[in-house]
């Protein structure tokens, strides 16, 4: 079983927030997931990312690989800091 870490999609349209979500390969991106592990909403300025860093560690541990769309947005993310 392959494993990623990515977003999922909710809100309404034009309004989009997202879930980071760890769920398998094969499964639809609003699909099952098997943990969560924060929310991403690009609607407000500044836009906001709750993360939980420690169950993030802790999959990446257990071999689960970060999409490129949220590695894109960590990397952006710790920049700012």
């Amino acid at each position: 079983m392959s494993v990623s870490i990515r977003l999922s999609m909710l809100g309404k349209k034009n309004r989009p927030i997202y879930r980071i979500v760890v769920s398998e390969t094969r499964s639809k991106r609003e699909g099952r997931f098997l943990d969560q592990l924060g929310i991403y909403d690009p609607n407000v300025k500044p836009p906001i990312l709750k993360l939980d860093r420690q169950k993030l560690a802790a999959w990446k541990k257990r071999g689960a690989i970060v999409s490129s769309g949220l590695y894109r947005l960590l990397e952006k993310e710790t920049a700012q800091k």
